[in-house]
């Protein structure tokens, strides 16, 4: 099974760490070749004269510069801001609806994630053509959907096949679920998808079982044991990969303790429980050491980490939790900020500002009318310093190690 080093390749943002945090991230530098000093003559073979000689100059040790993370480098500095930005915002694209044109050539959008119930693989296959038919010199978009199986299933009818829901999964145990992601990765691969935004490694509180709404109550879970649940997770991711798509892990740091769904509401979306040394993050972890092409952020509140502010704009979450704590130096994104109630009261500009400053990469929007907004904002923000500015190259690069991890970057 391939392991993805790609995504791993740029160091950790340089953000100080929760000093209480006992995890170590586990993060490993790049090689360097070389070693001491060659060369040196032994002294007792000087021929009397008590003098080491040395017969050759001391090498230096040497790094070898990965070509995929060259080529990478070479691409980003190749794009314009506007192009950078870009990489950096998701658009939904509602079943039955005109592929949003200007997101691709006025916009330079990253990439696109399909929306409802699309059930006709002919057309699924006719907006991927449509996505990826642009200037010559533009960089190919990032094609997602949101497959998990049961209840939420984009793809239906001769697009993709049935499978069961997390739930279901997770009390059969880890072969069905491996079984469950090889059709769905082998589903998404033939109708030309990248990225799957799942599994859910959100562990769901038993004392609230169907009563927690996003989760729970649509079956969504593979249960609220966190060392079985990290299990099917590592299953999830691991299959995924071997058929080619990359895995979503969702919605860190947990959505299993809330009450209410935040794409519906901005009230009962506060998780007073969930800390940084909490055992429902187990699932995240497993799924980060499965080789995870992404996380997803959600957009409920978590007081222990940080009060009052939503996970994806918290820099507590991303930058001391995810990238310090657990060591993910992969693509972190939003959950929906186009159209969910709970952020409704941000600004739209600061739905992406305020991420990137948190750590996070790209943002999602599931109304395709912001994605102009957004990469507007996104730009901007990058303009208003140098720290900024490199900011916003550390993520859209960390989006192109996906795209050329997936294959919709070529040398």
């Amino acid at each position: 099974m391939r392991r993805r080093q790609l995504l791993l390749a740029s160091p950790v943002l340089a953000a100080a760490a929760c000093t209480a945090l006992e995890e170590d991230p586990g993060t490993t530098g790049p090689s360097e070749g070389g070693g001491a000093p060659a060369g040196t003559a032994d002294p007792s073979d000087a021929g009397g004269t008590g003098t080491p000689e040395r017969t050759d100059a001391p090498t230096e040790p040497t790094r070898t510069e990965d070509p995929a993370e060259a080529a990478i480098q070479e691409r980003l500095d190749a794009l314009d801001p506007r192009g950078i930005a870009g990489q950096l915002v998701l658009v939904g694209i509602p079943a039955g609806t005109e592929f949003p044109r200007s997101t691709r050539t006025d916009d330079q959008v990253g990439g696109y994630f399909l929306l409802g119930v699309w059930e006709s693989a002919e057309e699924v296959e006719a907006m991927v053509a449509a996505a990826q038919d642009g200037p010559e010199d533009a960089v190919p978009p990032l094609l997602a959907v949101d497959q998990e199986g049961g209840q939420v299933r984009m793809l239906r009818g001769d697009a993709a096949s049935e499978v069961d829901s997390a739930a279901t999964l997770g009390e059969e145990g880890t072969e069905a679920v491996a079984t469950a992601y090889r059709t769905i990765g082998e589903d998404l691969a033939a109708r030309g998808l990248h990225l799957d935004l799942a599994p859910v490694a959100d562990v769901v509180d038993p004392q609230l079982g169907d009563a927690n709404e996003p989760v729970g109550g649509l079956d969504r879970g593979f249960g609220t044991d966190p060392t079985a649940v990290a299990d099917c997770v590592t299953a999830a991711v691991e299959t995924l990969d071997e058929a080619g798509i990359g895995a979503t892990l969702k919605h860190f740091p947990g959505l299993g303790r809330v009450e209410q769904n935040t794409d519906f509401s901005a009230e009962g979306i506060v998780d007073e429980t969930t800390g940084p040394r909490d055992p429902f993050l187990e699932p995240f972890r497993a799924g980060i050491a499965a080789g995870t092409d992404a996380v997803m952020l959600s957009s409920a509140i978590y007081p222990r980490l940080e009060d009052g502010v939503p996970a994806m704009f918290s820099a507590a979450c991303v930058q001391d939790l995810l990238r310090d704590q657990l060591g993910f130096d992969g693509l972190v994104v939003t959950d929906d900020i186009g159209a969910a109630e709970a952020v409704a009261d941000v600004p739209v500009a600061d739905r992406a500002t305020r991420l990137l400053a948190a750590g996070g990469d790209a943002v999602l929007t599931a109304d395709p009318g912001l994605a102009g907004q957004l990469v507007d904002a996104i730009e901007d923000w990058a303009a208003q310093s140098s720290e900024q500015e490199q900011r916003v190259r550390e993520s859209a690069a960390r989006m192109l190690r996906v795209k050329t991890a997936r294959g919709v970057l070529t040398s």
